[in-house]
């Protein structure tokens, strides 16, 4: 039978995964419900209807409707909405963790507690909070090294770190008092120091397969300036791993990947079916994790499913029958650079409405996926977010980055994005800070 593969989501992680779905040799039909109508996943689709990602209901009927056979779920809310319950309850296998085991992302608390509970390395000391009750002595005790998070989901934007968004013991209080406020829990934890990494894992509950690292860059300007994003881009190395981390690095956070995998099972006697993708830190002593994400990362996963040269179809269809340790995962030996352009204003107040003009040709090795765009009449025009992501796959990184560069100063009007990331001098800079840390 021919499978008939439902994607949730419309952004441009979901254009990637549309992209890698159809590059399987068992040519499946795709359908997308997504929460607006993206036109690179439109032309991948047989069906294709917008509504609200978290209606799980108009989700299920859509599935049923168009008799799907596998579901992929790109974004987060859906799954801490219960999108993922939902679909297996009719039967649908569906890639992408259940509500309770999403709560591996939708509640800091919950992740840093699962840790502790399970004695996995990797936590630093934090202390979850509903109130301001004691907040003043945790920030005290911290003297001036915290960062402060909302326990739920903030679409990446939800961290603020003492030195580089607080600038004092004032505006920190001030900081939690408007969460507290607002009745949104957070947490404080002891701010890290050393570089940070993604290592992304498919999971089936029983087996994982690890996937390359990826550094992401999270400011929204050069030399890691601006607001917080939900990323701008992303790179990864020709070895899997990046230049400044160690083997052990990559061998202690598949671990943690690994452990925790086991602790979801044990804490919500349920097996994590999907995408489990630890944020780490690399620092002077060992492996540290920042935050848990119950799905493919955006931009991460631009690089990663542009190198995957294993079968999609294949691994999905391996982790909802809990047969990944059946399957050989393998990721193309070549590095990669995704940079994001995004609106003018971006990420706070960003301009819509702009035309998008693509370039009309490509490097063969560069790859574009279409973010929060529209069609208006025959014009691509953006809708707010981060507008188009593009990779480039070469031999090394500098390469890497110059094909994508290149293809990002083409895209004329009025964006922007990070010329940096991927290039040399910053990633020397990564190595530099990583050897002053470790020493």
């Amino acid at each position: 039978m021919k499978e008939r593969v439902l994607i949730v989501g419309s952004g441009a992680r979901e254009h990637a995964i549309a992209v890698a779905l159809a590059r399987s040799s068992q040519k499946p039909e795709l359908l997308c419900f997504g929460s607006a109508r993206n036109p690179g996943i439109d032309a991948l689709c047989t069906q294709y209807a917008v509504g609200k990602l978290t209606d799980t209901a108009a989700v299920s009927a859509f599935a049923k409707e168009q008799g799907a056979t596998l579901a992929v779920i790109g974004p987060e809310a859906p799954l801490a909405a219960g999108v993922a319950d939902a679909l297996w309850a009719m039967q649908m296998p569906t890639v992408g963790p259940t509500k309770s085991l999403a709560r591996i992302e939708s509640s800091k608390g919950f992740a840093r507690e699962l840790l502790a509970k399970h004695g996995i390395a990797g936590n630093p000391f934090y202390k979850r909070f509903d109130s301001m009750d004691g907040v003043e002595d945790v920030l005290l005790e911290l003297a001036g090294r915290h960062v402060i998070k909302e326990d739920g989901l903030a679409g990446g934007k939800g961290v603020k770190v003492c030195g580089d968004h607080l600038h004092s013991l004032e505006h920190s209080m001030e900081c939690c008092e408007e969460l507290a406020a607002a009745e949104h829990p957070f947490v404080i934890e002891e701010k890290l120091e050393g570089e940070e990494f993604s290592l992304m894992s498919f999971c089936d509950g029983l087996c994982l397969r690890h996937m390359p690292a990826v550094q992401d860059h999270k400011r929204a300007d050069n030399g890691d300036k601006g607001p917080n994003t939900g990323g701008m881009g992303t790179y990864t190395d020709a070895n899997h791993s990046l230049p400044f981390l160690r083997a052990s690095d990559i061998a202690e956070a598949r671990a943690i990947n690994e452990r925790v995998a086991a602790a979801l099972l044990e804490e919500c006697g349920a097996s994590y079916r999907g995408i489990l993708y630890g944020g780490f830190m690399a620092t002077r002593d060992g492996v540290k994790l920042i935050e848990y994400n119950a799905r493919f990362g955006d931009p991460e996963c631009l690089n990663l499913l542009t190198l995957l040269e294993t079968d999609f179809v294949e691994v999905c269809r391996a982790i909802v029958e809990q047969r990944l340790g059946d399957v050989s995962v393998e990721f193309a030996e070549q590095a990669s650079v995704c940079k994001y352009v995004v609106p003018d204003g971006y990420p706070d107040s960003p301009r819509v409405g702009d035309a998008v003009v693509l370039p009309t040709e490509l490097p063969a090795a560069v790859t574009l996926y279409l973010g929060a765009v529209d069609v208006k009449g025959s014009e691509l025009v953006a809708t707010g977010s981060r507008t188009v992501g593009i990779v480039g796959v070469a031999e090394t990184i500098a390469v890497a980055e110059r094909m994508c560069e290149g293809v990002a100063r083409e895209i004329p009007g009025r964006f922007f994005h990070r010329a940096d990331i991927g290039t040399t001098e910053l990633i020397t800079k990564r190595v530099e800070h990583m050897k002053m840390v470790r020493s």
